[in-house]
């Protein structure tokens, strides 16, 4: 049978695939869709490892659909852009975040928050609108609808950046829809890690006082000198938590484990807020007197819109914002999730996709 006009024009790459819930990774030869008018070709260079990455990989969230192949911190340079295209052209340095697609046209689309629309297109492992699966970010290259693509500011090392298109993007919306940008006011970060170093340096660019709250005493020399933070309190330590009541406007909480909230949630002043961004496994325990008390919030927020994301670039540029990475090869990328799942990382894995996948495509064959 002849090749229909679109299997003609679809472009063949390769990516690094999860075959089963081993979440080992191995390379797989795929198809990308041919260039629609709306469409940016992009050649990925960088791609950020999250820890999301290794939850769907092992199908942790029961929603696995393999072959899977990861990624939605990508960074790379544009190819090929569709004739409608108006805001990218060929050369380009560019980003893709979490989301490829949405519906385009609900509420929450119109005003700039793709994030929450019905029918967002995560970056892998879901149905795209053509009824293909999304693959991520661990492969050659992608074709993005532009309105999904962001652009690299030439002072943002592409390897160092790409991070700040999932962590930075989730540190940053709340931050701002929350009023915890304001200078002079008194951040807590709850968790060191991937999120977590990365919500100091905003606090920091924002001119706040920030503070990092965890259970590692072992980060606090890390936190002061290297990224910056003005105190450290250890959550574990009764008189240093019981010294820092009552004292922070609000608490970016990055932690994905289960917590005693009630302690945490003493540590802002009457009217401040938590903000979650980590996913604990299991349902959390609220002391209703721990909110209601001094009129405090507990709020949620998943990454952010596409104008959101953008700014958020410019104003990491502006403030020297950028991940602490650790850049690895292809070859290597089974180790580090084994080592992510330790949490030995400081702070991001990043894969160097422009130099080593194709060797270890090749070395595969």
């Amino acid at each position: 049978m002849a090749p229909t006009a679109a299997e003609q024009h679809t472009r063949k790459a390769v990516g690094l695939a999860a075959r089963d819930a081993s979440g080992h990774l191995t390379p797989l030869a795929i198809t990308r869709r041919s260039t629609g008018d709306d469409d940016v070709v992009i050649k990925i260079l960088y791609c950020g490892i999250c820890h999301s990455d290794l939850h769907s990989i092992k199908n942790e969230w029961k929603n696995a659909k393999y072959p899977m192949i990861p990624g939605h911190e990508i960074a790379g340079e544009v190819t090929e852009v569709g004739k409608n295209v108006t805001k990218f052209k060929t050369g380009d340095r560019v980003g893709v975040g979490c989301m490829v697609n949405s519906c385009q046209s609900c509420e929450s689309c119109n005003k700039g928050f793709e994030n929450h629309c019905p029918g967002i297109i995560p970056t892998y492992n879901t149905v795209d609108l053509d009824g293909t699966i999304t693959y991520g970010g661990y492969s050659g290259m992608v074709v993005v609808h532009e309105r999904f693509v962001v652009r690299f500011p030439d002072t943002i090392p592409l390897d160092k950046g790409a991070p700040l298109l999932c962590a930075g993007i989730t540190v940053y919306s709340p931050m701002k829809y929350h009023g915890l940008n304001v200078p002079g006011m008194h951040l807590g970060v709850l968790g060191l890690g991937g999120l977590g170093h990365v919500a100091v340096k905003f606090g920091k660019a924002f001119g706040m006082k920030v503070t990092v709250i965890s259970s590692s005493p072992g980060k606090k020399q890390e936190a002061l000198e290297r990224l910056g933070a003005d105190a450290f309190v250890v959550s574990k330590d009764a008189e240093e938590m019981k010294a820092a009541m009552s004292t922070m406007d609000g608490i970016i909480n990055t932690v994905s484990a289960n917590i005693p909230m009630a302690p945490l949630l003493g540590l802002l002043k009457p009217n401040g807020k938590m903000i979650m961004v980590g996913l604990p496994e299991k349902p959390m325990e609220i002391p209703p007197f721990a909110l209601v008390a001094t009129n405090k919030t507990l709020a949620g927020s998943c990454i952010g819109g596409m104008r959101d994301t953008q700014e958020m670039l410019d104003l990491a540029a502006k403030h020297d914002v950028t991940a602490d990475i650790e850049v690895i090869d292809v070859e290597y990328v089974n180790t580090a999730m084994e080592r992510l799942a330790k949490a030995d990382v400081r702070y991001r894995f990043v894969i160097d996709i422009g130099n080593t996948l194709d060797k270890a495509a090749a070395a595969a064959e």
